[in-house]
């Protein structure tokens, strides 16, 4: 963990996690599936970030609801001098394919994207061109707390599983 702590100092600031944060860091290193539930403000974010960050280079996948969540989470990667973009339905294709490019050769780090976006032929081709070595769902509890119907497209993301 010593290599994890280094990372949560030079960019966050913090000379130490919050429980459970480091259990949760070890797991994911580790390589296992996590479902980490914390309140919010817990630092949620960092359990996927920081074992992302530990590795020399490859991307990882975050699968987030709201644009408002996901532009706040690039800007503060991005405040941080770690690259992060988020596709939101708010793209150009030709703004898709310029940022899949520079995913593929730009070392970005982080790749927010809607599950709705995630169900597009094009960004799973895509994304199978990657070096992706981390997936993580963000606002997960949304499914649980409003029912299927909330977003029905969050019950297809398993095609990541497929495609990795």
């Amino acid at each position: 963990m010593i290599e994890a702590l280094a990372i949560l100092k030079t960019y966050w600031g913090y000379d130490a996690f919050r429980k459970p944060q480091a259990e949760i860091i070890q797991k994911v290193v580790e390589r296992n599936d996590v479902i980490a539930l914390l309140p919010t403000g817990s630092g949620k974010s960092l359990c996927f970030q920081v074992p992302t960050l530990m590795q020399e280079k490859g991307l990882c996948i975050v699968v987030s609801p709201l644009i408002a969540l996901m532009k706040d989470q690039v800007d503060q990667l991005q405040k941080r001098n770690i690259k992060a973009v988020a596709l939101t339905g708010f793209l150009s294709i030709n703004e898709m394919v310029r940022i899949m490019d520079n995913l593929q050769f730009g070392g970005v780090r982080f790749l927010y994207i809607s599950p709705e976006r995630l169900q597009s032929d094009f960004i799973q081709e895509k994304l199978k061109q990657l070096p992706v070595h981390l997936i993580a769902v963000d606002e997960a509890h949304c499914i649980s707390e409003w029912g299927h119907d909330f977003r029905p497209s969050y019950l297809k993301i398993s095609i990541l599983r497929e495609i990795f």
